[in-house]
């Protein structure tokens, strides 16, 4: 019986999910493909984040998005699960705008993180 999880998520671009990982100071291991669970489970991932206890986290894709995928008994990360993906996401969406804005001609003017942890940026264009 498998003890993985799988989260789904809205992340699509791997390059941008390892850019938000970064960002959060987050190391991950493309090289490693498989993530390690209880009673020496593996599981195939495209990126794993490898945990003190040996019991690592993952993220898969699935044809449509990358899950993160791990035995969550063995989460050890400094934020929940719930918090963890908030923070990805968010970044993700943020290096995402930026990408998409950047390419258009845009050029970031401002970026103020708010008190509640949004972040406002304001960005022009010359035409």
């Amino acid at each position: 019986m498998s003890h993985f999880s799988k989260i789904k998520t809205a992340l699509k671009d791997l390059d941008l999910l390892t850019k938000s990982l970064d960002d959060l100071g987050v190391q991950w291991n493309s090289t490693l493909t498989q993530i390690k669970g209880y009673k020496k489970q593996n599981h195939f991932a495209n990126l794993v984040i490898q945990q003190n206890n040996g019991y690592d986290i993952g993220f898969t894709w699935n044809g449509i998005e990358y899950q993160l995928i791990a035995d969550l008994q063995f989460w050890q990360q400094p934020w929940s699960v719930e918090l963890f993906l908030d923070k990805v996401t968010q970044r993700y969406a943020y290096n995402s705008i930026v990408k998409t804005t950047h390419s258009s001609g845009f050029q970031t003017i401002e970026e103020v993180t708010q008190e509640n942890g949004s972040i406002k940026i304001i960005l022009q264009r010359w035409k």
